[in-house]
């Protein structure tokens, strides 16, 4: 079987690169931007008819889009990620190989939960930023297309390679100054919001059962667990060694308090001044400046969820579903978040 990977030198893509080509039966190819790609091409301006001739002439039987954006503005985000999209959807249409499309979306997509639920794939999206926009666009084109297509919405990707801007990169690189400095004590901010972690290498296996398998729709990748990033961070300090004490930044400006641990009905990095004035805090999150006001904690049997400023749009909760990749891909997370976290560890510990 011969596929095309799009996207092959991003963060997932590499992964699936590797999973790829461990299956004695795949002929791969990747297509991409970069000079080390097997045929350089750009989604983002390159025509659907160019990229038609090139799918006539090496016939792949599936294509697995990684390629995409999680950075920038509306209108380059919708440029690679919903643009480019519709181009790989055009030119299956137009091309004879009659190519399987394997599309990796993100959670992102869904925009906040419900504090305690799982998010199953008929969940009604609500994308709280650009980003998950622009994704969500492209999940619609690709199951408006016709196509033999199946699109995986990946949750919070964790592990070997986790970029340096994430939450979890953020931390990583925290640790490591505090560490390299000699601080005894580390202050991190943002730490309230629950995200459901998968190994990015469980992502390439599951995109590898996608292209074999004949589901299609959307299918939730994901561990099923959601996991709050204080505990990540206290995980990471066990996994790195690192024997400080750990505070968060939370309530007033200059306020701390222990990491582990918040009283009862009140939430981390979810305080809002009465003008609705936020900032950014250690983890890149934007942390309220309260001007000594607290806002309430919302109702969470009654009420709609709250979009709460994190910076991907998801609120204070995300947790997958993930009983339709068991079903129809008959996949399951293999990694623990601390296995992970130690291969995140290990990667900046190489930069003290």
């Amino acid at each position: 079987m011969r596929v095309l990977l799009i996207g092959a030198n991003g963060y997932i893509g590499r992964f699936v690169a590797e999973r790829l080509l461990a299956d004695p039966a795949v002929q791969l190819t990747a297509l991409g931007r970069g000079d080390d790609a097997d045929v350089r091409f750009d989604l983002a301006s390159g025509s659907p008819g160019a990229l038609t001739r090139f799918l006539d002439a090496v016939h792949p039987g599936v294509v697995v889009n990684c390629a995409g954006a999680t950075r920038g503005g509306a209108r380059d985000l919708t440029r690679h990620n919903t643009v480019a999209v519709a181009t790989v959807c055009e030119a299956l249409r137009r091309s004879g190989c009659g190519a399987r499309l394997v599309q990796v979306g993100c959670s992102a997509e869904y925009g906040p939960s419900q504090p305690g639920s799982s998010t199953a794939e008929d969940a009604v999206p609500r994308p709280g930023g650009p980003y998950g926009v622009s994704k969500l666009a492209a999940t619609e084109l690709v199951l408006g297309s016709g196509l033999d297509a199946v699109v995986l919405r990946v949750f919070s990707p964790a592990g070997p390679g986790t970029p340096a801007g994430s939450p979890l990169g953020r931390l990583a690189e925290a640790m490591r100054r505090a560490m390299q400095s000699g601080d005894g004590e580390l202050r991190l901010g943002g730490l309230g919001a629950q995200r459901d972690f998968i190994d990015v290498r469980d992502v390439a296996r599951a995109v590898h059962a996608a292209s074999l398998s004949a589901a299609q729709g959307i299918i939730n990748i994901g561990s099923g667990r959601a996991v709050r990033l204080r505990d990540a961070a206290a995980t990471l300090a066990r996994v790195a060694g690192y024997g400080g004490a750990l505070h968060e930044l939370d309530g007033p400006p200059g306020g701390l308090r222990p990491t582990i641990g918040h009283p009862r009905g009140e939430s981390a990095g979810h305080r809002v001044d009465g003008l609705g004035h936020h900032r950014a805090d250690a983890l890149g999150h934007h942390r309220p400046e309260t001007l000594g006001h607290r806002g309430e904690r919302p109702d969470t049997e009654h009420a709609a969820p709250v979009a709460y400023p994190y910076p991907d749009g998801c609120g204070s909760w995300q947790q997958a579903d993930v009983r339709t990749a068991r079903d129809r891909l008959g996949w399951r997370p293999r990694i623990a978040l601390e296995e992970s976290l130690a291969d995140i560890w290990m990667e900046a510990a190489c930069r003290i």
